[in-house]
């Protein structure tokens, strides 16, 4: 993710469906700043949120990737996913999250991988169950927020 994808990600920030369970939708400053805060996540983790690159036509629809986050004192790497809504109920988000759990599983090796979902969004709900992710929380306050936490854990031999 760079600032030059940052109009193509307003596409998917700024609409109020994609961003129903934040504060509200992104108008572009917050898009660079959203931006800019995923580029220090990588000089700092080695990682953050990836931009989403549509293979036929090598447009950006969105982020995924790994976030490190705070769960009640305890860091935890969350997965991350926003797709452009035209795009949803494709499987889009399900092949990119799976994708970045193989990575932080395979090339970081994290041990437990973790969802912050609202418990209304149901359909970030289903892409973590399908990724393989078991509730383990059904709903905390995090952030001043609702979100039901699920996780996926991984053994390295």
């Amino acid at each position: 993710m760079t600032l030059a994808d940052s109009q193509d990600l307003l596409l998917v920030f700024s609409d109020p469906e994609v961003m129903k369970f934040y504060p509200q939708p992104f108008d572009d400053e917050m898009t660079q700043t959203w931006i800019n805060h995923n580029l220090q996540r990588y000089r700092n983790h080695g990682f953050g949120l990836w931009a989403l690159v549509l293979k036929e036509n090598n447009k950006v629809i969105g982020d995924c990737g790994l976030v490190l986050q705070n769960v009640d004192g305890i860091e935890k790497v969350e997965v991350g996913f926003h797709i452009q809504r035209q795009l949803w109920g494709q499987g889009l988000a399900t092949e990119a999250a799976q994708a970045c759990c193989q990575y932080g599983f395979n090339q970081l090796q994290l041990k437990q991988l973790v969802c912050l979902i609202h418990p209304q969004n149901l359909a970030s709900r289903r892409v973590a169950e399908k990724i393989g992710m078991n509730l383990v929380t059904a709903e905390i306050t995090w952030q001043d927020q609702k979100v039901c936490i699920y996780e996926m854990n991984c053994c390295h031999a």
